[in-house]
C-alpha cells in the first residue's frame, strides 16, 4: 500500500525547469526583469510546495540560468537561460 503520493517537483531538476518555463512565458518588465511573485504563484498552483520552489530556484541560479536580484523581488535570465529558449 502506497500512502503518500508523488510529487511533481520532487526533483530540484524538474522544478528548476518548471520555473523557467513559467519565467519564460512571462512577460518581462524594464530591461528583463522578472517579478518573483510572477513565477513564484503560477508554480505553486501547478502543484509545486513551497520547499520545491526554492529547490527549484537555487539549482537555476547555480546552473547559471537565471540570475535573483540581492533584494529577491526579480529574476532575470542569463545568456545560458536564455538560450535554452532559442
Amino acid at each position: 500500500m502506497k500512502l503518500t503520493t508523488d510529487r511533481p517537483f520532487a526533483d530540484p531538476e524538474k522544478a528548476g525547469r518548471k520555473l523557467l518555463e513559467i519565467a519564460n512565458a512571462t512577460e518581462a518588465v524594464q530591461d528583463g526583469r522578472i517579478h518573483i511573485e510572477k513565477i513564484n504563484g503560477p508554480f505553486l498552483k501547478a502543484g509545486g510546495s513551497p520547499a520545491e520552489y526554492g529547490a527549484g530556484l537555487k539549482l537555476a541560479i547555480e546552473r547559471g540560468w537565471l540570475w535573483l536580484h540581492e533584494s529577491g523581488t526579480y529574476v532575470k535570465f542569463t545568456p545560458a537561460g536564455a538560450e535554452l529558449f532559442a
